[in-house]
């Protein structure tokens, strides 16, 4: 089995100016890119977990979701890091886009991105941890059976680097 490092995306990887679906309005967290290109050298999977619901608002298409995080993926390339994968949830109950006005267990705090995930990739959940900056977050990790911390800004590296070192992410057996 794998060990992952799942991550929210607003408010850790990039700086959170809301409704984010423009690559040029795109502001990376500091040291984002190069905590993803340590995981990767350490051997982690890294999967982004993230709301987006901005898709059932009418703000911005499924179309340019994909279309951010491809860029964003090929930018921590170019760092030398990579992602495994990243899980997006457009629902919204009450939501003004009636196709995307629905419950959904993938939108946290629901664990359904994370259970997918680990079920797609072979991650051992006990192995990973998941870091995110809003309660919701840390809920959805805990509710999935994964470890889970709150980033509240500051160097993302140095955050991720703290956990791992003090052994928060445990070997694979």
């Amino acid at each position: 089995m794998r060990k992952a490092v799942f991550f929210d995306r607003d408010g850790v990887l990039n700086v959170d100016k809301g409704y984010l679906s423009r690559v040029e309005d795109f502001e990376w967290i500091d040291g984002a890119k190069e905590a993803v290109a340590w995981l990767t050298k350490e051997g982690y999977d890294v999967v982004v977990v993230t709301n987006q619901s901005g898709v059932a608002r009418g703000y911005y298409t499924e179309e340019d979701v994909r279309r951010l995080h491809n860029w964003m993926c090929r930018q921590i390339e170019e760092a030398g890091g990579k992602v495994t994968a990243v899980y997006y949830c457009p629902y919204l109950e009450g939501a003004p886009v009636k196709a995307y006005d629905k419950q959904s267990d993938w939108r946290k705090p629901a664990p359904g991105m994370i259970l997918q995930a680990a079920a797609d990739w072979d991650i051992d959940l006990t192995a990973s941890v998941m870091i995110g900056d809003m309660p919701r977050d840390v809920e959805c990790g805990e509710r999935a059976g994964v470890p889970s911390y709150l980033f509240e800004g500051g160097s993302l590296l140095d955050f991720v680097r703290k956990i791992v070192k003090e052994g928060k992410c445990r070997e694979t057996i």
